[in-house]
């Protein structure tokens, strides 16, 4: 047992609970234990309770975020007190005035990546069960002797769930190639989708005039490729769980921009019409909201060179 395996016992433990359970319940209803249909929906029965546990933190994230933009022309007036000061004292000071603002407003710049942080650990402890399960060593849990048997045994369509994209090119099995290659397909579109909904409708129009977002929208062409290492790395089994749990964040993403889209985006003016056109919004409340977020963007918005120069004079 390595450093990580070692680390992931906890996360292993629950994981093989988890998919033994589910791997149960599908058996009781008449499926076959050892098919491959089996396994896969008990894997699509982890993303559900894994995604669903951590609705709390995603819901925690988009708050933080919301929170973010309301310090966010507090944060400019602290950037541009400091702004061309680079002692070691004025760098201190800043630190202590933004740290003091992430607190005054309850949030920091970390949150948004807690449910990423959180799920990687969950990854890799089903790649340690899935990859013992493939070696034919039962697990330190549920994953007994008899169920390591029946996911070796389990194929979909054809494709042996443990086999990985190297193993299936050098073993000649082009069913497990041509389904990777496939669901690699679908998983750098369906991150490239979910990334793309984001930034078209759900970030607002000052924010699509910074310099942060133009570098955003580069790594929105580049991020989703990494799926091609997880695609040709991990078994068919993991690959499949991955594009399910993109499947989920696509769907949430979806709910979220309706629901709670950014202020001063597109999808919060398409909702406000929706709320308008039920009756729900009425034309004061539309317009004081509509300047509201104007005004805010105004304070956001950098002063351009020419008024610089008018204030230096």
């Amino acid at each position: 047992m390595d450093f990580f395996e070692t680390i992931l016992w906890p996360l292993r433990w629950l994981v093989e609970v988890v998919l033994a359970v589910w791997h149960q319940a599908f058996t009781w209803i008449g499926m076959d234990a050892a098919s491959g249909a089996t396994w896969v929906l008990s894997i699509i029965g982890l993303v559900l309770v894994v995604r669903s546990a951590l609705i709390p933190v995603t819901v925690r994230q988009i708050r933080s975020q919301r929170r973010m933009m309301d310090l966010a022309p507090e944060m400019k007036k602290v950037q541009d007190k400091y702004k061309g000061k680079k002692d070691q004292f004025s760098r201190e000071a800043m630190s202590r005035e933004t740290m003091a603002l992430y607190k005054k407003h309850g949030t920091n710049p970390f949150a948004s990546c807690l449910p990423i942080l959180i799920q990687m650990p969950i990854f890799f402890s089903l790649f340690y069960v899935l990859r013992h399960a493939a070696e034919n060593k039962p697990g330190i849990g549920f994953m007994n002797e008899t169920l390591t048997n029946s996911f070796n045994q389990a194929t979909i369509f054809g494709a042996p769930l443990k086999m990985t994209f190297t193993q299936g090119w050098e073993s000649g099995e082009w069913v497990v190639v041509i389904m990777l290659g496939v669901i690699m397909v679908l998983m750098i579109a369906s991150q490239f989708f979910t990334q793309l909904q984001i930034m078209s409708k759900n970030v607002s129009d000052e924010t699509k005039n910074s310099s942060m977002y133009r570098q955003q929208r580069i790594l929105l062409y580049i991020i989703p490729f990494a799926f091609l290492f997880s695609g040709v790395a991990f078994p068919l089994a993991l690959n499949i769980y991955w594009f399910t749990s993109n499947l989920w964040t696509m769907g949430q993403q979806f709910i979220v921009i309706r629901n709670m889209p950014t202020p001063g985006s597109e999808a919060w003016r398409a909702r406000q019409a929706r709320l308008k056109a039920k009756g729900k919004l009425s034309e004061e409340e539309l317009a004081v909201e509509e300047k509201r977020i104007t005004e805010q963007g105004q304070r956001q918005q950098p002063m351009s060179a020419k008024r610089s120069k008018k204030k230096g004079k």
